[in-house]
């Protein structure tokens, strides 16, 4: 089936066959005009977070491209998903209600919406996710260039970290943001040309669908990192292997029907990301990692027995602990938290223990605040006695472990080279907690200074 769709499809939308007559074709002429953008969200049963999918989507400010119209298609709700997007549009007339009586599969809404969809552009989008600002202006910017066909933004889950799913949720995303950089896998949300007129029905992985047809005729692909999108991820063991294990059938059955493998089915490039991801900094870390392993090694194995026995996962059980309101814990990672420590005497130490001893203590002072902190956090020195690090999320929790950290390093005493007893740290600490999104208050930096300390953080 894909096979004769690519083909009808060549003389009409691949870059080096369109016409000017095309609809979707983009000359150079337009090169400077903004992309006019359709919105597509999918929905079943989203009364938790459809109100506010659908504020962070038409709240963006857009510089690249213009957001025309926002369609939601509910599929089978059974909640007041339709009634809260209906109270909507009667505000807004961008936004337009789709009503599936039936749930058939995410790939019937799908195609509902593509042949809605009155835009060169089409975006897609969950239900279930906050669009960071943003997002949308840093995905259609690239239709600029008429090779490009679809464009995929970076998942980030808003799971507790701290927690044993959390951690394998935060794992995975990172692994998949490492891949994508490397060879584009598009997911979340993503926004392409409207060039397909359908994509199949029986699909449960409907990007890797699209990202497929859209590769057979002759687009390339882009990973947009800036483009943030947050979501939730499973919270259960249960949760995670439904849907784990449907998400790998279903990349089996696009590898056999659409002749296309995603980048994330390669075993080997995942066993490289993971290596140098910093999953192993501590021993829970490494306990967490391994058990998270095995956890998507089970969820691969069944998928792959379903994909044997051609089960059908195109309409899927809803993984309920996925759908929690997820505006709070989003709010929360907006926060920056900076925290500044400082090795108290480290002066008098320095003279005790000399330049080049005092100098392996306080790196490795900074190592473990970076283990224990997460390998997220960006930690760097100001100088030898002061250590600064850069922590998102919720204000709390930041404190908590700063207030930790002091805490562990004033009662055991750090080992390093030459001194196997260890050597006794103070540390003080204080923290400024602020969101990146706000309007500055005042610019009293000047932009060269800003630019070359954001270039100092980067290159540390």
């Amino acid at each position: 089936m894909a096979a004769e769709l690519s083909a009808s499809l060549l003389d009409r939308a691949s870059p080096s066959r369109r016409t000017a007559q095309d609809p979707h074709s983009v000359d150079d002429e337009a090169n400077d005009s903004l992309v006019a953008c359709s919105v597509g969200i999918m929905a079943y049963n989203e009364e938790a977070n459809i109100a506010n999918a659908i504020e962070t989507i038409l709240g963006q400010r857009l510089r690249s491209g213009e957001i025309t119209e926002l369609i939601v298609v509910a599929s089978g709700c059974t909640d007041r998903t339709a009634d809260i997007v209906a109270e909507v549009a009667r505000d807004d007339p961008r936004v337009r209600l789709i009503i599936q009586e039936r749930r058939e599969g995410k790939a019937s809404a799908i195609n509902l919406f593509i042949g809605a969809a009155r835009s060169p552009v089409l975006l897609m989008v969950g239900a279930d996710v906050s669009v960071k600002e943003g997002t949308i202006d840093a995905l259609v910017q690239h239709f600029h260039d008429p090779t490009v066909g679809m464009v995929g933004g970076h998942p980030i889950p808003v799971n507790d970290e701290r927690t044993f799913l959390g951690h394998g949720v935060h794992l995975l995303w990172r692994l998949h943001d490492q891949i994508a950089r490397q060879s584009p896998k598009l997911g979340e949300i993503v926004a392409f040309r409207n060039a397909i007129p359908s994509i199949p029905l029986d699909t449960p992985v409907d990007e890797i669908s699209i990202q497929a047809l859209i590769t057979q005729i002759g687009y390339q692909l882009v990973y947009e990192p800036s483009a943030i999108v947050y979501n939730r991820g499973p919270t259960t063991v249960e949760d995670f292997l439904r849907q784990r294990r449907r998400i790998y059938a279903g990349h089996l059955r696009i590898r056999k029907q659409q002749s296309y493998t995603a980048s994330t089915m390669s075993v080997w490039r995942i066993g490289r990301v993971l290596l140098r991801s910093g999953a192993f900094s501590t021993p829970r870390a490494v306990l967490w990692t391994l058990c998270a392993v095995a956890l998507e090694a089970t969820a691969r194995a069944l998928g792959y027995y379903d994909y044997r026995r051609r089960q059908s996962h195109h309409v899927w059980e809803a993984v309920t602990t996925t759908k929690c309101h997820i505006a709070d814990a989003t709010n929360a990672l907006g926060e920056q938290n900076v925290l500044v420590f400082h090795i108290v005497d480290f002066h008098r130490q320095q003279l005790e223990l000399g330049v080049r001893a005092s100098h392996q203590l306080a790196q490795r002072v900074l190592r473990h605040i970076h283990g224990v902190l997460g390998s997220e956090t960006v930690v760097f020195d100001q100088q030898e006695a002061t250590i600064i690090a850069i922590l998102d999320g919720d204000r709390k929790a930041a404190e908590q472990a700063a207030r930790s950290l002091v805490l562990e390093l004033t009662k055991n005493p750090v080992n390093f080279n030459g001194h196997r007893d260890g050597v006794s740290i103070q540390l003080s600490a204080g923290m400024i907690a602020f969101s990146p999104a706000a309007e500055p208050i005042a610019r009293s930096i000047p932009d060269s200074m800003l630019e070359r300390n954001l270039a100092a953080l980067s290159a540390s």
